[in-house]
């Protein structure tokens, strides 16, 4: 197995943030493939009805969850917090004591491999 760390994030669009929504989404994108090469995925979906997102993330191993954790923090949570209602979290992978303590807050649930590869 290897030591990626990845994760889907399934969130509710609040009400009236359409507009915000595909701004903060733009810049996350474009911050995350500029300045984070640990990054092997990052790709949003919205639901037709536009009052869902989920989240697709991958990284390389726990040091590039951290340094997207990192930005995340400083460029985007406050923003992120109000437009987003989190609905579900489940992390895969073997991420580090340190990542889990950072995204407690969040109320994840953690999947353990259990057979299967990867190419």
């Amino acid at each position: 197995m290897s030591n990626h760390v990845y994760w889907m994030l399934e969130l509710e669009i609040l009400a009236g943030q359409d507009d915000e929504f595909e701004t903060l989404m733009a810049e996350m994108v474009s911050a995350t493939e500029a300045n984070e090469p640990g990054t092997l995925n990052y790709e949003w979906s919205r639901s037709t009805d536009g009052k869902a997102c989920h989240i697709y993330e991958r990284y390389v191993d726990s040091a590039a969850v951290l340094t997207h954790l990192g930005t995340f923090g400083e460029r985007f949570a406050e923003r992120f917090l109000k437009l987003f209602k989190p609905v579900r979290f489940v992390i895969y992978g073997q991420p580090s004591a340190e990542v889990k303590a950072a995204l407690a807050g969040f109320g994840p649930t953690y999947m353990e491999s259990a057979e299967g590869f990867s190419r």
